[in-house]
């Protein structure tokens, strides 16, 4: 049986992550503290009790998702992985979960990767939309058809599960898109509480600082390979995934695609690190959709 530790990305923070590790675990308690002082502020006090909105700033979220899901993996797993996974921000966990990236080097590439994504969206003013009940096929060809008669960004973002795309690019573009997605039928067009259209080419000026840094720091060969968003297939050469990871910032996630592929792969237990369920979520549909279902372990580390 092949075993994956999976990665959550922005969106599944809340007041109060975390707290419990720290308290009830000293090794825990020490990769918190060591955090708190590589980012030169105390995340950890964010995390046990700052509001909802102190927690949606990016430069605070992306650092605080990022550190619960290693101290989870670092604390509670029983086992190697066979390979892992990371959505979006989640893959630098993930490297930290096959040793490819040690915790400490992650961790500043995550701040970095945070302070310039959100100056990125300062200077270039984009947004986010998930479209339900679609294909990802028909989203696609709108996206497309958007761009070519508004000269507006409009790309698929995030391809979470079959029925499940989210989109990203300028404020007039994912609105006209909106628009369209509904006329074409979708459930579901709603444009996300997001600062910007990550995932996108918007989100240039950021991932060129990012390659900067990414580029400064030594990748490890791995102990299993990653199923990286930007290609959805198994890495293990550490220059590949160094450049897939550059990539990824301006790249579609492609999580359906990397599921998939692990499936027919032959991964059939999942186990997620970090706080909420959404990634065990995903698998479970996207496993449904497949025509030859597989009997799926799913749990969860927190």
């Amino acid at each position: 049986m092949s075993k994956a530790y999976v990665f959550p990305g922005q969106g599944a923070q809340f007041s109060g992550m975390g707290k419990e590790l720290y308290d009830d675990n000293v090794g825990a308690k020490k990769i918190f503290e060591k955090a708190n002082e590589i980012l030169g502020f105390r995340l950890s006090d964010i995390m046990f009790s700052g509001t909802k909105e102190e927690l949606k700033q990016t430069k605070v979220t992306q650092p605080a998702i990022f550190l619960h899901a290693v101290v989870a993996y670092e604390c509670k797993a029983e086992s190697q992985p066979d390979v892992v996974a990371g959505h979006s921000l989640g893959e630098f966990s993930a490297l930290v979960g096959n040793k490819t990236l040690t915790f400490e080097d992650a961790l500043k590439l995550v701040q970095i990767r945070a302070n310039a994504m959100q100056k990125a969206c300062e200077e270039s003013p984009g947004t986010m939309a998930a479209i339900l009940a679609l294909s990802d096929e028909k989203v696609e060809e709108i996206c497309s058809e958007v761009q070519q008669d508004t000269g507006e960004i409009v790309i698929p973002a995030n391809y979470n599960c079959p029925g499940q795309l989210v989109i990203s690019g300028s404020l007039k573009g994912i609105d006209e898109a909106c628009k369209r997605f509904k006329e074409a039928g979708a459930k579901r067009a709603l444009v996300l509480p997001v600062g910007g259209a990550f995932h996108s080419s918007l989100m240039g000026a950021a991932k060129e600082e990012l390659q900067e840094a990414i580029n400064s720091i030594h990748f490890h060969e791995p102990i299993c390979p990653i199923y990286q968003n930007v290609t959805a297939k198994a890495v293990s050469d550490p220059e590949t995934i160094k450049e897939n990871l550059i990539n990824q910032l301006t790249s579609p996630v492609r999580w359906t695609q990397s599921v998939q592929n692990m499936l027919q792969e032959g991964v059939i237990e999942y186990v997620e690190c970090g706080p909420g369920k959404v990634l065990r979520g995903l698998i479970n549909k996207i496993n449904r959709s497949e025509a030859e279902r597989k009997s799926l372990t799913l749990e969860g580390l927190s």
